[in-house]
């Protein structure tokens, strides 16, 4: 009697860590590589956070999301203070704490804008030598390191948002501005710079992120994954800041 009594209690227990998901915090950057809009609370209108709704909702999972100045949110996710993201080139510097899933859920692109009188530039070793602003904050999938190398002989301006990066570019205060491609086009449209143009430097994937720690965090890794394949991420994401992963 006291072993079937046992047995049931253990089952009781079973069921409740089955159905009882951690509830998990999403964790973002508080500086944007697809939009410079801001909600009514002051937070950037991050389409991922649109996306994750669908998402969690299907796998049944708790979560909330936070934005972050972007080394806190890095060392949150490698403490496991925070447990889920989706990042651009985060694989090398999370791979020892977090899982990393297999195919991007989408992709952002990094562009050189110039005006018409400056050569055009294809590759990151053709500003060796010339003047570039950057954007505080962003790391520009590495493309900050090698541009901040003194042996490239590359000037770099830093600004302060991409409103004033642009406004720097239109004063002639450097020949380029590296920027993403989203964000760019938002001050532009708002402020047209005459005989504007760009190149396309690279572009770069952004991938689902989880925590180690977290509860069955291999197969909640696969759910997610299969998820965000099925999920017709146009209906969430339909924002021009916004440009799917297709390959």
């Amino acid at each position: 009697m006291l072993k079937r009594f046992l047995l049931l209690l253990s089952l009781m227990a079973f069921s409740s860590a089955s159905f009882a998901q951690e509830e998990l915090e999403y964790a973002y950057p508080d500086i944007s590589v697809w939009t410079t809009q801001r909600d009514e609370q002051g937070k950037l209108r991050n389409p991922l956070v649109k996306l994750a709704k669908p998402l969690f909702e299907e796998a049944g999972i708790p979560w909330h999301p936070m934005d972050y100045p972007a080394k806190r949110m890095f060392a949150n996710l490698r403490q496991g203070v925070s447990k889920f993201s989706m990042l651009v080139n985060a694989t090398s510097l999370l791979q020892d704490c977090c899982l990393v899933s297999k195919e991007p859920v989408a992709r952002v692109e990094i562009n050189i804008f110039y005006r018409g009188t400056s050569e055009p530039i294809s590759t990151i070793e053709e500003l060796n030598n010339r003047s570039v602003i950057t954007i505080a904050g962003y790391s520009y999938a590495g493309y900050k390191k090698y541009i901040e190398n003194a042996e490239n002989g590359i000037i770099n301006v830093s600004s302060p948002n991409h409103a004033a990066a642009f406004g720097m570019l239109a004063r002639g205060r450097a020949e380029y501005v590296l920027d993403y491609a989203f964000p760019a086009v938002e001050v532009l449209d708002a402020n047209p710079i005459k005989d504007i143009q760009y190149t396309t430097l690279k572009q770069t994937d952004v991938f689902l992120i989880l925590h180690k720690d977290y509860p069955d965090a291999v197969n909640v890794m696969q759910r997610l994954e299969e998820i965000a394949k099925r999920l017709d991420k146009s209906l969430f994401l339909n924002s021009p800041e916004f440009q799917l992963a297709t390959e």
